[in-house]
């Protein structure tokens, strides 16, 4: 997935789940968007570069939009907007092995109890397939990769409704999308969020295929690279 023009700044603080603030170049301090509802453990720490988006919409409230963080070692993808559409893009170029051979990929289809399904790939004689995705960048200690780094009943609840669609014969895919290049493998932040740990499990052992993928992230554009351990 291609990125707008990104422009160089550093983080001065993220607050209030949605802004943030930071400094330009020039030396100017402006508050931009932060699209990303999570606790954002390991990338949001006060002094590191960041990349940021201007939009021209004079409906936003803020015309700036933070899209990527610079660990150390790695850009990482903070905008959680964008993991469906690299994830739609990668299937559509034949890039996910398990999740080929559908003729028709579809997004925000409505399937549940007042759910929208990010990806559903149909294609005649086969059962359809809801993907959903998530979007990972919480490094821990030990170097493994986790989610979520927040508690989310929503996540919770995506689960519940990819296993009944297992249940009613169709297939169901928990797709990671990990946004960052360091670290290593990939596992549920059980620490954070038993309940969803423990869900996850279930929904894995009852046909809920999990995928882990790592991202490719540079200032221009984001790219699926190649799957990820499951270390659980």
């Amino acid at each position: 997935m291609q990125l707008p023009e990104l422009i160089p700044a550093t983080l001065l603080r993220r607050y209030k789940r949605f802004l943030a603030d930071c400094r330009l170049a020039s030396g100017e301090e402006i508050t931009i968007h932060c699209p990303n509802s999570g606790s954002m453990t390991s990338c949001a720490e006060p002094g590191q570069p960041i990349l940021i988006s201007r939009s021209d919409n004079p409906r936003r409230k803020l015309a700036w939009t933070w899209e990527l963080y610079w660990s150390g070692s790695s850009w990482v993808c903070v905008n959680t907007q964008h993991p469906n559409s690299i994830v739609a893009e990668a299937i559509a170029c034949g890039q996910i092995a398990a999740l080929q051979g559908y003729s028709e990929l579809r997004r925000e289809v409505p399937y549940g109890q007042h759910e929208r399904v990010d990806i559903l790939l149909q294609e005649p004689g086969r059962a359809p397939c809801y993907v959903e995705v998530k979007s990972c960048t919480l490094l821990e200690a030990d170097g493994v990769i986790r989610f979520p780094d927040a508690v989310s009943t929503r996540a919770l609840r995506h689960l519940t409704a990819l296993r009944a669609v297992v249940e009613s014969g169709g297939r169901a895919v928990m797709f990671f999308l990990i946004g960052r290049e360091d670290g290593q493998g990939f596992a549920p932040a059980d620490r954070i969020d038993r309940a969803y740990g423990l869900a996850l499990r279930e929904a894995r052992q009852n046909g809920v295929e999990i995928l882990a993928y790592r991202s490719r992230v540079s200032p221009d554009k984001i790219e699926i690279d190649a799957a990820e351990e499951l270390l659980f």
